[in-house]
Parts: structure tokens; C-alpha cells; sequence
């Protein structure tokens, strides 16, 4: 899976400098979204440096003129996202802080290519969630209060979002 993702990825966004992050990023984000659906949990371990590498490598490679976003919007994007996935987990009681937590790396993932980029990300990732949901309520093997790992969602979803904006830049 994670060969398959990071050469999307490769093709869709072409040599650019953000490439690097990506296929830096890939690994640990398959791994996560794994360890999410197999557990119901993401690790500091892995949502931290996520984090870290997507803030920095970006700053890195907006120093580039062949950068294709700005790192600018990937800090803003950083920090709103995670900034609403904080209230959501203060006041929603079924997002996790692991969510939280994987929301300040994919917000600078996302933010990279623009607010749109981001906005469609998460929507993506809500939108998958959502529709997994139905199709296990509607298989009976899930009820309306049943919980089920976000993380998997968020990350197709931030996937999504970065395809989008590989192609649009």
C-alpha cells in the first residue's frame, strides 16, 4: 500500500520540491492510518513528528521556485485545522486527541496548496468516514453509537487533497 501511495503521489505531484515531504510522510501516514484501525488509537510517536517533518520540510522546500504552494498558507493551515479539531475535541466527545493531533500535520499538508485544497481534504475525509459508517449501519454491523477510527478517513481524505493540489499547481 505504502508503494502504491507514494507513487501516486510521485506521478500526480511531479519533481518538485514538496515531493520529498510527501514520500517522507507516506510511510509513517499508511502506518498510522493501520495502527488507527487496528487499535482506535494514534500515537504521539507517530502524529508528533508528522507534524514536525510536514512543518518543516515544507518551510524547506518553499525555499525552492519550483515549490508549488507556500509554506505560509501550510502554517495558517496548521494551525486552524488543528486549532478546530481542539474545540471539536473539547465539545464533540467522540473526536480523539489523537485526531487533534493528526490535524496540525495535515493541515500543513493541506494548507500548502490553499485554503480550498484544505477545505476539500477534510471534506474528503469526513465525506469517507461518513459514507463507511452508513455502509456498516446499513450491513448491521454497526449501530448509531458505535464508534469507528477516524484517522484512516482523515489521512484518504488529506490524500485526496494533495492529489487535487499536485494537479492544480
Amino acid at each position: 500500500m505504502t508503494v502504491g501511495v507514494c507513487a501516486l503521489l510521485a506521478a500526480i505531484s511531479g519533481a518538485r520540491p514538496e515531493l520529498v515531504v510527501w514520500l517522507l510522510l507516506a510511510p509513517v501516514c499508511v502506518l498510522m492510518a493501520v495502527v488507527d484501525a487496528s487499535v482506535h488509537r494514534l500515537p504521539d510517536v507517530l502524529t508528533l513528528p508528522v507534524a514536525v517533518v510536514a512543518f518543516v520540510g515544507l518551510g524547506g522546500a518553499a525555499l525552492f521556485p519550483s515549490a508549488g504552494g507556500s509554506w505560509t498558507s501550510a502554517l495558517l493551515g496548521l494551525l486552524v485545522l488543528g486549532g478546530c479539531f481542539f474545540v471539536l475535541f473539547l465539545f464533540s466527545g467522540g473526536l480523539g486527541l489523537g485526531d487533534v493531533k493528526l490535524a496540525l500535520g495535515l493541515g500543513a499538508v493541506l494548507g500548502w496548496y490553499g485554503w480550498p485544497v484544505l477545505l476539500i481534504g477534510v471534506f474528503a475525509g469526513y465525506l469517507f468516514g461518513a459514507l463507511y459508517g452508513i455502509g456498516l449501519v446499513m450491513a448491521g454491523r454497526a449501530g448509531r453509537r458505535s464508534r469507528i477510527a477516524f484517522g484512516p478517513f482523515l489521512l484518504a481524505g488529506a490524500l485526496a487533497g494533495i492529489l487535487l493540489g499536485s494537479s492544480m499547481s
